[in-house]
């Protein structure tokens, strides 16, 4: 799972084992250690909410989904499901989870093989 955190937004990507871990159990969880601290991120389903939805609490960025959005993106050939999330005042956040192509980042140091197939690109 990989998390990408740009300016008022945040966005998820997660490989072919990953969305299956996922659709069986309804929860990922990555953490980041700095030593001292740490960064968690988590991906869950939650049947309480109708819309994608992110949070930021105690070091941790929680991302939930729809129940029914998610079996339907795991099940599909969609890409991903992206949300505006209002806040405060006139900001907003901008959610987005997708599932990770291959190709799609120039770097040799991932191993892209879990990755699902780029329609657009061939490596």
């Amino acid at each position: 799972m990989k998390i990408r955190i740009y300016g008022n937004s945040v966005r998820i990507r997660i490989s072919k084992s990953e969305l299956s871990e996922f659709t069986l159990h309804g929860i990922l969880e990555e953490k980041t250690n700095f030593g001292g601290s740490a960064l968690s991120y988590i991906l869950q389903k939650n049947k309480e909410i109708i819309t994608l939805d992110a949070t930021f609490a105690n070091g941790t960025i929680t991302m939930s989904v729809p129940e029914n959005q998610a079996q339907e993106w795991a099940d599909t050939e969609k890409v991903g499901l992206s949300h505006y999330k209002d806040l405060e005042g006139s900001e907003r956040l901008f959610i987005l989870l997708e599932k990770d192509f291959k190709c799609i980042d120039n770097t040799g140091m991932e191993d892209q093989s879990d990755n699902f197939e780029n329609p657009l690109h061939v490596c």
